[in-house]
């Protein structure tokens, strides 16, 4: 795996990142009801760059395989939702809209790891914190909802 096909894979991790500082949680979100269950603000800047290497690491091993189009295709489309995520829900404070949009995020995101997964076990394998960490912001966003 050429580290430029890393680096490219990380920088658009970085632009997706970015949303975080544009539209920060600030004192709308820290006013609403949230579960008991609700992470300290400290994990979240420490979670997603994790996330966002291993995934980007992910996606370089497998971007450089024949006959993965559709593979990095769905990653495409899976940091694009990633992206779209904070704007929406922080940003525009619509958290019925951010379920939805994380709800389809984690779908493309599972369909990233069977892709991946089918071209290179470990890629696939990478894939799963990532889900984790999906399937508990979408229950943490409909909590949020249901309790607001």
């Amino acid at each position: 795996m050429p580290w430029t096909v890393f680096l490219l894979f990380l920088i658009a991790c970085a632009a997706a990142a970015s949303t975080g500082s544009i539209f920060k949680p600030g004192t709308w979100y820290q006013e609403l009801a949230k579960p008991s269950w609700t992470p300290p603000n400290l994990a979240f800047p420490i979670v997603w760059p994790i996330l966002y290497v291993i995934i980007a690491w992910a996606a370089a091993r497998v971007a450089v395989m024949p006959g993965t189009a559709h593979a990095v295709g769905f990653w495409a489309i899976q940091i694009a939702l990633n992206t779209l995520w904070t704007p929406v829900f922080f940003g525009a404070h619509r958290m019925g809209t951010g379920a939805v949009v994380i709800g389809v995020l984690w779908v493309a995101a599972l369909c990233t790891c069977i892709a991946f997964w089918r071209h290179d076990t470990l890629a696939g394998a990478l894939i799963l914190p990532y889900l984790a960490w999906l399937t508990y912001a979408f229950a943490l966003n409909v909590a949020i909802l249901r309790l607001n």
